[in-house]
């Protein structure tokens, strides 16, 4: 999966890679906020028959199907060699708790707010990365995280009916960062990247499988073709996000990823009949603009190192 080179007319193509570096990125990244938007519409409404628990073991047990020729490739088993067992485990454990926590979610609340709640994965990691990876945080994120996690707040809005399904996705948004704290951890260790891969979707698939027993409801063909088209869009959406990132900068790109909301919007609109009220913009609107802040310090402090 690389350019669209093999899809489009040869004159397509030509001013495909015409354009600017960061068009093709930004181009890129819509690509796959559409992608994990449309999935999570998918998602939720499958979710309305077969438990979510089934939904997660769909999704890794794809992932192993995508992955097997890559081991293959590797070198077959001796991918799975590691000398950090324990925390491949944590790794995977976080993983379980994000996925299950964000299906869940994704039943109970508008596509929108799941979406903006979703960004306050970057919230998270400021506090755990001064936990556990000693790294130094200025007052500006400091700052930035507390207006941020203000947003949230808003959305989850205690004391609402919302309020379960909202903080399972926050619930996801924590999980999810605590998952990124580990996998850098063991990158700085020296494990690998298609090792931590390998060991997490593997470990998703066993762990999702054990709960399955109780809740399995035979999917019919038209579910188990849109469960298909699940994995395969969750797949190809994180591969657009490389393909973004390699070719654009990620200042440039980045900012992209927000039109979730929007696709979100429609989605739910038309498909579930779900509207917005002033809650979910002021919410959204912090999370975004403290998250974006965020990410452009971090890129001023990168490049200054540089």
């Amino acid at each position: 999966m690389t350019e669209p080179n093999r899809l489009f007319p040869q004159g397509l193509q030509k001013k495909w890679h015409e354009l600017p570096d960061n068009v093709r990125g930004a181009c890129w990244m819509t690509l796959s906020a559409f992608l994990f938007t449309a999935m999570g519409g998918v998602i939720k409404h499958l979710g309305q028959r077969l438990d979510p628990i089934e939904l997660v073991f769909f999704r890794s047990l794809f992932g192993v199907v995508c992955l097997l020729p890559v081991i293959y490739k590797a070198g077959g088993l001796k991918v799975l060699k590691t000398t950090r067992p324990g925390l491949q485990f944590t790794r995977a454990l976080f993983g379980a708790l994000a996925i299950v926590c964000m299906f869940y979610g994704l039943t109970m609340i508008p596509l929108a707010d799941a979406q903006a709640i979703i960004f306050s994965r970057p919230l998270w990691m400021i506090p755990f990365a001064v936990l556990f990876l000693a790294e130094v945080v200025r007052w500006r994120r400091w700052t930035a995280t507390a207006v941020g996690f203000t947003g949230v707040v808003i959305m989850v809005r205690p004391g609402d009916a919302m309020q379960i399904g909202a903080l399972l996705v926050a619930g996801n948004a924590m999980f999810a960062a605590a998952g990124f704290t580990v996998i850098k951890i063991m990158s700085e260790l020296g494990e690998d990247r298609l090792t931590i891969l390998s060991w997490h979707t593997i470990l998703l698939t066993v762990l999702s499988a054990i709960p399955l027993f109780f809740v399995w409801i035979t999917p019919t063909w038209i579910e188990l073709l849109a469960l298909i088209a699940m994995g395969a869009g969750l797949t190809y959406g994180h591969h657009c996000i490389i393909r973004a990132l390699e070719i654009g900068e990620a200042t440039a790109v980045l900012p992209f990823d927000y039109s979730r909301i929007i696709f979100a919007v429609i989605i739910g609109y038309v498909y579930f009949a779900e509207t917005i009220d002033a809650w979910t913009v002021v919410g959204a609107a912090i999370i975004i603009i403290s998250t974006y802040y965020i990410a452009r310090r971090e890129a001023v402090a990168e490049s200054s190192e540089k």
